[in-house]
């Protein structure tokens, strides 16, 4: 009995090998095995522009509009008139798989809280590699909350910036339960929220996204991520979609308050200061303590007039709840979009489930 249960048991792991591995197969023998992309075709990348096509559409990078770590991004128009915006990337950034993979992940979704890839181009053996997306006028949500002083965080009232929340919410929970296979964003920030005209919010930038199958329970992704928003679970073991929901739950308290998380006061900067002073410097300590005496309305952004406390302290408990430092206290994305909507109660998180000794300190004040 023994040895036949060991041989049913070897039997059914081959059987689960086979079908995990069964289309990569397929796609090696087609000639497009791809170790980070393997779920995804080479017909679902879009259009391939030529790099001489890319220096046209943006009279030769003449106005750029942004600038990260490796990558700048540029305004240009396509010869329809559609203005776009180009991202230009350095081969520093990554390998052609790295690229690759970023495409594939974003052309095969389809939501409009999600930036569309209109194409790319690849210059294969090194030099720069260019993404095309269409250009949102509005800018980056870091540019609205940090860049352009009290006068600009004035223009962004509360009913947007709840509209922006809800906008990110779906697109996440799309990301995460509605694609044929679940895509991890890793990088939920301010500064990959992009605004339109209608200051509507659209996910961008799926660098380090990850797309796993369905019924994997977590992903080892180390390292990925921008320190300041990246889950406890993300620098030491591996991550999961609840990674991105602390992620998300970072930047919507960044949202309420016009600021960022972690602003070192003066005492903190100090020489002899040896670590930072939280219940001073860290934003979301500080909503906590206020939510606990009633004084919530203290921690919202000044700049903004005619705030519905009632829906302020409800977007507060859903990122309190979304930023628990264990990761399977958090809620989905689907439930974070019912609270928002007001489909499902939102309590307020038991202190002893959220403590601030999971906060790598030395990770707040970098990768800004």
């Amino acid at each position: 009995m023994y040895v036949a249960n060991i041989v049913a048991l070897s039997s059914y792991c081959i059987w689960k090998l086979y079908l995990a591995a069964k289309p990569w197969f397929h796609q090696y023998h087609r000639g497009v095995a791809r170790p980070r992309s393997a779920t995804f075709r080479i017909q679902d990348l879009p259009r391939q522009f030529s790099p001489g096509e890319v220096r046209a559409m943006t009279q030769d990078f003449r106005t750029m509009v942004g600038q990260g770590g490796f990558a700048q991004v540029f305004r240009g128009l396509l010869d329809d008139g559609t203005a776009v915006a180009v991202k230009r990337i350095a081969s520093a950034g990554g390998g052609e798989d790295d690229f690759l993979s970023e495409i594939s992940i974003v052309a095969t979704v389809h939501h409009r809280s999600l930036v569309r890839l209109l194409g790319y181009c690849l210059q294969r053996g090194g030099g720069y590699r260019y993404l095309v997306y269409p250009f949102l006028e509005s800018g980056s949500l870091d540019s609205w909350l940090f860049r352009g002083g009290e006068g600009r965080r004035r223009l962004l009232p509360w009913p947007a910036r709840r509209r922006i929340a809800v906008d990110v919410a779906r697109a996440l929970a799309y990301l995460h339960h509605e694609c044929h296979h679940q895509i991890l964003h890793l990088d939920i920030k301010p500064g990959n929220i992009l605004l339109d005209g209608d200051l509507r919010a659209h996910v961008s930038d799926f660098g380090i996204s990850v797309s796993v199958t369905w019924g994997l329970s977590n992903v080892d992704t180390r390292g990925r991520g921008t320190p300041g928003y990246m889950a406890p679970e993300m620098m030491v073991n591996a991550v999961s979609a609840r990674s991105d929901v602390f992620s998300y739950g970072m930047t919507l308290l960044e949202l309420v308050g016009g600021r960022r998380n972690f602003e070192p006061s003066s005492s903190s900067t100090d020489a002899s200061s040896a670590t930072p002073d939280f219940a001073r410097d860290f934003f979301p300590y500080i909503v906590r303590e206020k939510m606990a005496r009633g004084e919530v309305m203290e921690a919202v952004d000044a700049a903004m007039a005619l705030v519905d406390r009632d829906e302020v302290e409800a977007v507060v408990k859903v990122a309190l709840s979304c930023i628990q430092s264990r990761w399977d206290m958090r809620p989905s994305m689907l439930t974070v979009v019912d609270m928002l909507e007001g489909r499902v109660a939102t309590d307020l998180p038991l202190p002893e489930s959220w403590h601030l000794s999971t906060v790598n300190s030395s990770s707040l004040t970098h990768g800004r």
